[in-house]
């Protein structure tokens, strides 16, 4: 499932990002005669090839099914991506959400692999299963080994036609996706776009969204998701993508072996023949619900994804919506009438929409954002941008879809999006389409398509002769593409050991200055290079009362320099097609870079001068003050920004003067009032320099180039005041059990967590961390999800982790969260505790234990095979002195232990008597529902003042 609603939490970005998971399509009126594969070896005809394109082969066996094979030799694993052509397109009358039920069903196992979740850790995976309006897809990203790959593609096969969808399993998941709607339910914003997004379509399908309607989820009969499991879960509506070290002719081999023997159905599919009918008048949303920002969303309907109208209308959103040159950003954000301001198109198989979203802050006035976000569309579509503006958009778009290339993980992901549109090379089709846009084109299509009569616009706390606009139908596919070739296929990297000793012999490290270095250089696809510059600056004494201005001055870096406006700084990096990312605090400041080999010095010189001579305009201190405020604002009623920061406050109490002192939301609000833009510019002079800097490179570069650029321009930066590790020291911090009340909102959050006496050196570390890996973390089979999520249904994101300090510090600590609802909230305490218990009386198996080790193992090859994990870990290095065989050692270490000792040191320090526990939901709500007694009133989160 997909969420359009950015949030800042960092769990709540881990939670959702889990919710990919589910959504189900259309009611079925003809059966299939396909039978399960019984195993056997069957002599099936040999796979055909159909097209190539830039490294991209398409196949198709004998049955119908399409393969994409994409060999890619510079990293050490491989993505096994499967698209089903279905998606809620497909749902009929009362089967809304279908397709996303279904998804998560998938997972409860198949004939020859009961446990695909089980199985999914033992691999080492990176997995997941998403759904969306037209395709649902499941994907694996594992180890590159031989026993993987025949596992995975097994796997895939089997569950394609062999999945119990059993009734048992849907009596527990049905809560689950209920819960995962609930949770959609707390975020406005995303509401908004719902209900907005509905009342553009009066009768197509893409009018619902894809998690469903509540009802549906609740009552959906066991034999109609059997029936359409039965209809589009079949090799002739599927689409095959491996992509990494594979060998073509072995994997094409091995692929009709396990998918060539299932039958082709001999059913015919429905096909969809709703057509929307022109839209005869601009529409109104009104939403009322609580919360502490206001909304707007405004949808526009335009062509399909396929056509040749599409290419134009993604620059149009584009220009609009772009930070800091877009038309709605500057009328709105930069005026202070609005706090934020996004956009994006549905690119879909039939004719989709345009969605722009602005966020106002309660204290300003929605009418006046609203008059000026109506008018700044309207004028749009008389306005024709210049050649640079559309140039600027392209570069940037250009860029994004190089580095996507880059990545085979990625890319093979992603490429469901374009084959759910017809065919997967519509994505180097519109790639080069987009280059074609001119200023013309834009204004044509907002001329055609950002008509008053072809919009519907939401708000969240309402002619005489009409214009409509006429959307013309999706092309042909088969057609449009018969003599596309596509561009040259990118450069190959290198065949790399991603093993510790491996990199490490291939680690240079050296000081230049104050500037710690370290490069790991190699040949990769694309020419691609990561890094990560990290300035350490100030100590306890000079950083007090600095914590909320530090942090600010991060944030303003690459608003403008002396040199480049903020503008130019974003326009150079889209030209050098780089990422770059920003953040830290008041101790700190880590840059990210992602680019190419020829770019780096180029990046690293525009880099280096935003770190060293920022110019903070004023203009944009106060624009990036509204979007600060304005998160904050809206975190106030959010349960799971309540529960974790009223944990973490308490679990680590620091006084208000420290750098690290956790601030309420509305001590955040004050402070931000207060500061002033000659404090950000003091605390700059005062502290940045780069006498304590880190900077670790793997990647295509030259070594040689990079070196002489860093003595030329970091070496001599001197840091004015002296650096010293904020150190800390463990206290016994006594367990709390807390409630906080977030009135109307349908989801709750769980927080737990206990600090420990540990570090990651410390002996124990490796069994508590392995201990943690079966009781919290895997994919969906760890002894927490298990019992809450798949047999209890409570929640649909649970789990715990294990942390330490990597430094000599002794501070460390375990915890564990979930998300659920507010009337399930006793039950879901009883099961953490019950399963707390069981680890601590009846502790692991061998088994279990072994099955873990592997698959955190694999999880490891599969981490190191991405260079921005190696640039981090090589900085991490870098300032805790070690090298990779510290990462060597430990995982010697974490193979070794045996079950005597993991149960041993979970016993030691797992004391649920000492687990503080902090949650935050509509719990009194609840309680009335349910006819229970009210009983004490529930803690207010610190810093949310009542009137």
């Amino acid at each position: 499932m997909k969420h359009s609603i950015p949030i800042s939490l960092t769990i709540a970005g881990l939670l959702l990002a889990m919710n990919s998971f589910a959504q189900t399509p259309s009611k079925t009126t003809s059966k299939t005669t396909t039978k399960p594969i019984s195993g056997t070896s069957a002599k099936v005809s040999a796979p055909v090839k159909v097209t190539s394109v830039e490294g991209i082969t398409e196949y198709v066996l004998s049955n119908g099914m399409k393969v994409l094979l994409f060999p890619d030799q510079s990293k050490q694993t491989i993505t096994v991506n499967i698209t089903y052509l279905v998606g809620s397109r497909n749902e009929n009358y009362g089967e809304t959400g279908m397709a996303h039920l279904l998804e998560h069903l998938v997972f409860k196992g198949s004939t020859k692999h009961p446990n695909v979740a089980q199985e999914l850790t033992a691999h080492g995976c990176n997995p997941n299963g998403t759904t969306w309006l037209d395709r649902t897809n499941y994907f694996e990203v594992f180890q590159a080994t031989d026993e993987n790959l025949h596992w995975a593609l097994d796997m895939e096969s089997d569950r394609m036609v062999n999945s119990f969808i059993a009734k048992k399993d849907l009596e527990s998941e049905m809560t689950v996706v209920r819960n995962e709607f609930e949770m959609g339910e707390n975020y406005p914003s995303n509401i908004l776009m719902q209900r907005t997004v509905s009342s553009a379509y009066l009768w197509h399908n893409y009018g619902n969204s894809t998690i469903g309607a509540r009802a549906d989820i609740e009552k959906v009969p066991i034999d109609r998701l059997k029936a359409f499991y039965r209809n589009y879960y079949q090799p002739d509506n599927a689409i095959l993508l491996v992509a990494g070290k594979i060998d073509e002719a072995k994997t094409l081999k091995l692929i009709n072996e396990r998918f060539g023997i299932i039958p082709k159905p001999t059913r015919k599919l429905q096909t969809t023949y709703t057509d929307e009918p022109t839209q005869d008048g601009e529409r109104l949303v009104s939403l009322q619900r609580t919360g502490d920002v206001q909304a707007l969303c405004a949808v526009y309907h335009i062509p399909a994804g396929a056509h040749a109208d599409f290419p134009a209308c993604e620059v149009m959103t584009e220009l609009l919506t772009d930070e800091p040159s877009g038309k709605l950003y500057k009328s709105l954000v930069e005026t202070k009438k609005a706090s934020y301001v996004y956009g994006y198109n549905f690119a879909l198989r039939e004719p989709g929409v345009a969605v722009y979203n602005a966020g106002i802050r309660l204290e300003s006035s929605l009418d006046s954002a609203k008059n000026i976000f109506v008018k700044t569309l309207n004028d749009f579509a008389k306005y024709t941008p210049s050649q640079e503006e559309v140039d600027r958009i392209k570069n940037k778009m250009s860029k994004n879809a190089e580095l996507t290339l880059n990545s085979p993980e990625d890319f093979g992901i992603n490429l469901s999006e374009y084959i759910a549109q017809g065919d997967w090379r519509l994505f180097f089709y519109t790639r080069d389409q987009i280059q074609k846009v001119t200023p013309e084109d834009v204004h044509r299509v907002a001329q055609n398509y950002l008509k008053p009569s072809n919009r519907t616009l939401g708000e969240f706390i309402p002619t005489k002769n009409p214009d409509r606009a006429e959307i013309p139908v999706a092309p042909d596919i088969a057609s449009l593409l018969k003599d596309y070739k596509g561009g040259e296929a990118i450069a190959q990297g290198e065949v790399f050991d991603p093993s510790p000793s491996n990199i490490e012999s291939r680690t240079k490290r050296e000081t230049v200055g104050g500037v710690k270095m370290a490069f790991l250089s190699k040949e990769t696809r694309g020419d691609a290079v990561n890094a990560q510059l990290v300035l350490k600056f100030g100590d306890i004494n000079s950083l007090q009362n600095k914590g909320i201005v530090g942090s600010q001055v991060v944030s303003m870096l690459m608003r403008g320099t002396e040199k480049h406006t903020r503008q130019q700084i974003q326009d150079e990096l889209d030209k050098l097609k780089a990422r770059v990312y920003v953040y830290g605090g008041a101790d700190k400041c880590v840059v990210n870079i992602e680019t190419l080999r020829n770019n780096l010095p180029a990046v690293l010189k525009l880099v280096s001068e935003f770190v060293q001579t920022p110019s903070f305009p004023i203009e944009e201190w106060e624009k990036l003050k509204q979007e600060k405020l304005a998160q904050i604002e809206e975190q106030k009623s959010d349960p799971q920004s309540i529960a974790y920061s009223e944990l973490n406050r308490y679990i680590n109490p620091f006084p208000k003067s420290d750098p690290r002192y956790n601030f309420t939301f509305d001590e955040q609000i004050v402070e931000l009032n207060a500061l002033t833009i000659d404090q950000i510019k003091q605390f700059h002079k005062d502290f940045y320099g780069a006498s304590n800097a880190n900077l670790a490179i793997s990647g295509d570069f030259d070594e040689k180039e990079i070196k002489d650029l860093v003595t030329q321009s970091l070496a001599n930066w001197k840091s004015p005041k002296p650096y010293s590790r904020l150190t800390r020291t463990y206290q016994d911090i006594a367990a709390i059990n807390k409630s906080f009340e977030t009135p109307d909102k349908a989801n709750a959050m769980f927080f737990a967590q206990v600090k420990l006496p540990i570090n990651d050196n410390d002996p124990d570390y490796p069994a508590l961390l392995l201990g943690n890996e079966i009781l919290g973390g895997g994919f969906l089979n760890s002894r927490l999800a298990t019992r809450i999520r798949q047999k209890d249904g409570i929640s649909y994101g649970v789990g715990s982790y294990a942390f330490a300090d990597q430094s000599e510090d002794k501070i460390g600590g375990w915890g564990a969260y979930a998300i659920y609802a507010p009337e399930n909230a006793g039950k879901l305490e009883v099961a953490f505790q019950e399963e707390l218990q069981k680890v601590l009386t009846e502790g692991f198996t061998k088994q279990e234990i072994e099955e873990a080790k592997k698959g955190w193992l694999q999880n490891n090859q599969v981490s190191r095979a991405q260079d921005s994990y190696i640039a981090g870990k090589l900085e991490d290095n870098l300032t805790y002195n070690r090298t990779f065989k510290w990462d060597e050692d430990f995982e010697n270490k974490v193979k070794a232990l045996t079950p005597e000792q993991i149960n041993a040191i979970m016993k030691k320090y797992i004391d649920p008597a000492k687990i503080s526990i902090v949650k935050a939901g509509d719990f009194e709500k609840a309680k009335k529902k349910m006819g229970m007694p009210q009983e004490e009133k529930p803690a207010q989160a610190a810093g949310n003042k009542k009137p």
